[in-house]
């Protein structure tokens, strides 16, 4: 029984990856030229993108609409029984309804489709009929190819509620290469978890001004000694007449270098020339990836060459980014 099961799960992807060529394919068609005029409408409007749906397909759209939110395009979703008893009323003329029905008829959405008319909003449909209800309603038609549910039955929504998820992915990456939404954006929508984590810059994470354990290239051993004592990163940088950094001095260059002479010894004559460092607005994750592969605890944070910050790992530990 459960190889019979196994083949049955083996058959479901291979029905749902024959729809998936199916919808390439048309993109490459009709279903293509009217996806790049929904592009544009959905770019040329002043609101936000309505996401509808019912059932299955309204799940798809539910999360057409958060991936669509936090990748810089305005949208929220709006239930279609929802909309029937006064959730129409989130709905603005600036705004752009794009509503999901495999069918085309589904019931729920009459009333929406009766709005979208009645005060001129614009309307994406996704439908796999043409001639259903919704789809001659449609301002854009976006035409899903006729496909065949992995279900045994031909029943249970599955390649149709692939298809309308892919479809609702592609329209949303189409928008982040039209609006040239960066990693940089897409942090402000991600502030949270992990994710928000790893796209945290080093500007974000790291200590600068007072905080940063610099000396003239002039100064003394017992000046070093004592920087590093009072700031805590195990380290000083050394700048040369005109800022740049020059070199880095460890606790660990102190205790190799050790000895009775040590005091009169000059710092530039120990220090590590060259040391590791990230630039100014590079990722915090990058920064960690340097330190884990050099073995290294700090880096220094340069713009233009001159030092404006530094970064402890334990920095990067207690903001997520590991």
């Amino acid at each position: 029984m459960t190889r019979i099961a196994l083949e049955a799960a083996r058959k479901s992807v291979e029905i749902e990856t024959k729809g998936m060529a199916h919808l390439r394919a048309a993109l490459d068609g009709d279903l293509g030229h009217a996806l790049e005029q929904a592009i544009e409408l959905i770019r040329n409007a002043r609101g936000r993108v309505v996401v509808s749906g019912m059932g299955k397909s309204g799940h798809i759209g539910r999360k057409v609409a958060a991936t669509l939110a936090s990748t810089g395009t305005p949208a929220f979703f709006l239930h279609a029984a929802e909309a029937s008893h006064g959730d129409l009323g989130m709905v603005t003329q600036d705004d752009v309804l794009l509503a999901f029905s495999w069918s085309g008829e589904t019931a729920e959405l009459a009333d929406l489709i009766d709005y979208s008319k009645r005060f001129t909003v614009p309307l994406i449909a996704g439908t796999s009929r043409r001639d259903s209800a919704l789809g001659r309603a449609a301002d854009v038609l976006l035409l899903l190819p006729q496909v065949e549910e992995a279900c045994p039955n031909g029943l249970a929504p599955t390649t149709s509620t692939t298809i309308q998820l892919v479809l609702g992915d592609a329209l949303a990456v189409a928008l982040i290469e039209d609006r040239g939404f960066t990693a940089r954006d897409f942090r402000i929508f991600h502030p949270g978890g992990k994710l928000g984590a790893r796209l945290n810059k080093v500007d974000d994470l790291m200590h600068a001004g007072e905080d940063m354990p610099l000396l003239p290239e002039s100064a003394s051993m017992s000046e070093v000694i004592l920087v590093m004592s009072g700031k805590r990163f195990g380290c000083v940088g050394l700048v040369d007449e005109v800022g740049a950094l020059s070199g880095i001095i460890t606790d660990g260059d102190l205790r190799r270098n050790w000895g009775p002479d040590m005091q009169d010894r000059r710092p530039v004559e120990i220090m590590t020339r060259g040391p590791r460092t990230a630039n100014v607005g590079s990722l915090a994750s990058a920064a960690l990836e340097t330190m884990n592969r050099r073995k290294i605890t700090v880096l220094f944070i340069l713009d233009a060459g001159k030092p404006v910050g530094i970064l402890h790992i334990h920095d990067l530990l207690k903001a997520g980014v590991a």
